[in-house]
């Protein structure tokens, strides 16, 4: 299994063109890169990229899937070529999805993975907290995400799984407060989860930060032959992709982590943000791009999956995963049938 390898153009008024069998991107009518197209597995453009019509044609020739993000990284549009993959699993999957009962099962086990790992990550800011005070605040905001964990297997109905999941997520977040260097909170605190546009730095940075993964879940899926519009603890909408959003759950909480780490090795600060009218808040150019790049960085550790029993890189848990899940979706009327079991960092 390889990683799917992904070009993301951050750098405004950028133009991009076929070249033969390569990729050109322009800046100021500037060549200042070329990537050979069967090197490249996505292209993903934040704001105002400009491309040309023969290499989106090339690129869905290719199999190349093209993601138009706005700045802030909220998804715009998608270009792939014909669609691919295994018809039967696909047929499975829609099957699955008008079960009440494994709809309900599935998504405990996506929430309980996404609190699962977000509890990690307040248990960790405790033991590591300099402040007695904040760490314990820290343990009981821990303590408090145990309790919904503990109460996601009577949950009777979907409204009541995303309840506890809703619950779970405000309590989290009020503690990532915490999590932040003292001398850092003066610009990096949130009053709750915002988006669309997010409303503060550290909103912003998750927002981008949750764009990214969520294209990798996308692509993960679409890889695996699943349909990523076909979820089960999202709702399904027109042009929503319930599934990679089903599956990027248990990921947000390692956006979280590289977030606080950009922030507290001061590797971001308040002057990478800009403010708009109306309130929102956005990373710069020259942010976005370190962010990026400390994104593909982090993708390359080396992380123990549980359930393979070795080291695989975080960039290709997505790929695990969403290949864990067809084999569920496909094989649940099997006698030894395998229940999906979200990715859980020990």
């Amino acid at each position: 299994m390889q990683l799917l390898n992904t070009l993301y153009v951050t750098t405004p008024e950028t133009y991009l063109r076929l070249d033969n069998d390569t990729l050109r991107v322009e800046v100021e009518r500037e060549t200042r890169l070329r990537v050979p197209l069967h090197h490249l597995g996505a292209v993903v453009c934040f704001g105002s990229v400009g491309l040309s019509s023969p290499l989106m044609h090339r690129l869905a020739d290719s199999g190349i899937a093209l993601v138009l993000l706005d700045d802030n990284g909220r998804f715009k549009a998608r270009l792939e070529g014909a669609v691919t993959g295994n018809v039967l699993l696909r047929q499975a999957q829609f099957a699955r999805a008008g079960d009440a009962a494994y709809t309900l099962d599935l998504a405990r086990a996506f929430v309980a993975g996404k609190i699962k790992n977000s509890r990690q990550v307040l248990q960790r800011g405790a033991r590591e907290a300099k402040d007695e005070g904040e760490a314990r605040m820290l343990t009981r905001a821990a303590d408090d995400l145990a309790a919904s964990l503990r109460a996601l297997p009577d949950a009777t109905d979907l409204n009541v799984v995303r309840g506890l999941e809703g619950e779970a997520a405000r309590q989290y977040f009020a503690g990532i407060n915490l999590l932040v260097r003292a001398d850092a909170r003066e610009h990096f605190q949130m009053d709750g989860r915002t988006r669309r546009p997010p409303r503060d730095q550290l909103n912003a940075l998750l927002s981008f930060l949750y764009a990214m993964w969520m294209n990798d879940c996308r692509s993960a899926l679409e890889a695996a032959g699943l349909d990523p519009q076909v979820g089960f603890l999202h709702a399904l909408r027109p042009g929503r992709a319930a599934l990679a959003l089903d599956l990027m759950e248990e990921f947000r909480p390692w956006a979280d982590r590289l977030a606080l780490s950009l922030v507290n090795r001061g590797q971001l600060g308040a002057a990478d943000f800009a403010l708009h009218e109306g309130g929102g808040v956005s990373l710069a150019p020259d942010a976005r791009k370190a962010v990026v790049i400390a994104f593909q960085e982090r993708k390359k550790d080396e992380i123990n999956h549980p359930l393979l029993a070795q080291a695989v890189p975080l960039g290709l848990v997505p790929l695990v995963q969403a290949r864990l899940l067809a084999r569920a979706l496909r094989d649940d009327a099997a006698p030894n049938a395998y229940p999906y079991v979200p990715f859980i960092n020990k």
